[in-house]
């Protein structure tokens, strides 16, 4: 497996934020607010951390040290704060400066969806280009590493990998999957690994509703129950947008994702409220189960009402 190069061009803690902005990149800013006696940086310095780097510096020693450590556990929860911490130049601290810092951490720029798209050919091509503009993460994932385009968009990260369907392990909690690849088996067999793991709310899938009965009664056969099945979206794409062109299909695609973004937002301020009530994967997805089973009731039974996706690859 490949994955294409992710380090920072940045050298300075403003450029970071910029680029991390581009990546749609969780960072924490890091900034000394205050200091007395002897300290290493004077009030004001400032660097970014993120979960693979940081860029500028604090000051260097096991004050940086410790503070890096200390922004990562921040980014690791995944909810944006702010809090300052108070650092004695001490001994405990592995310093002899003997002053003292107050360092602010500023989480940002966490609550970034990641969306796995499988699949390199003529939808995904129109595909990526569109969602790089919203605020999400992207994994483009392909066997065949000719297929990528020379240049990406910075919060797209291209992965070839031999078996892609073994990528879907790897994947982030709550990260959503639009399977778009050429064989119809290598889609299969991404759908019944994504659909094994309830942490992965939405598994779209490209295809005809012949497709779609097919894929359904076969995961059946396979003991696949519904609240599994109640995350596979196929086929996917909002089905108000006719067309079969490659850019008609991604743009339903688009659509219907960019839909979802913004119900998951209001959805996350309605369960707040009652958050113990049901268990983690049923609230991540109760927004759009009704969506998903009358989409199947459709590929299962209405296929000669509506026009469909066909399998454009």
């Amino acid at each position: 497996m490949t994955r294409a190069a992710t380090s920072f061009r940045a050298r300075h803690w403003h450029e970071a934020i910029a680029e991390c902005q581009d990546r749609n990149e969780g960072y924490v800013l890091v900034t000394v607010v205050n200091t007395a006696g002897s300290t290493p940086r004077e009030p004001g310095s400032k660097m970014v951390v993120t979960a693979s780097t940081s860029i500028d510096t604090i000051g260097g020693g096991h004050l940086e040290f410790d503070a890096i450590a200390r922004a990562r556990e921040f980014l690791a929860k995944g909810e944006p704060c702010t809090e300052l911490h108070s650092y004695p130049l001490s001994s405990a601290l592995g310093q002899c400066c003997g002053g003292a810092v107050k360092v602010l951490f500023d989480v940002c720029n966490v609550h970034q969806q990641h969306i796995a798209i499988f699949g390199a050919g003529h939808v995904a091509k129109a595909l990526v280009p569109i969602l790089a503009q919203l605020p999400v993460r992207l994994s483009w994932i392909d066997s065949r590493d000719d297929l990528f385009p020379p240049l990406l968009p910075a919060n797209v990260q291209k992965v070839v990998e031999e078996i892609p369907e073994s990528e879907v392990r790897h994947l982030d909690e709550n990260s959503w999957l639009v399977i778009l690849t050429h064989d119809h088996q290598l889609d299969y067999r991404i759908t019944e690994q994504a659909l094994k793991l309830p942490s992965l709310p939405f598994v779209g899938l490209i295809g005809s509703d012949t497709k779609a009965k097919r894929f359904i009664t076969k995961l059946i056969q396979r003991g696949f129950d519904e609240r599994a099945l109640s995350r596979l979206v196929t086929p996917i794409g909002n089905r108000d947008i006719p067309g079969k062109q490659p850019i008609e299909v991604a743009v339903s695609i688009a659509a219907q994702l960019i839909a979802r973004l913004h119900d998951d937002k209001s959805v996350a301020v309605d369960d707040s409220k009652d958050a113990d009530s049901a268990p983690s994967d049923v609230r991540a997805t109760s927004a759009n189960a009704n969506e998903a089973g009358q989409r199947k009731e459709q590929a299962l039974s209405n296929s000669k009402k509506r026009s469909t996706i066909s399998d454009v690859k």
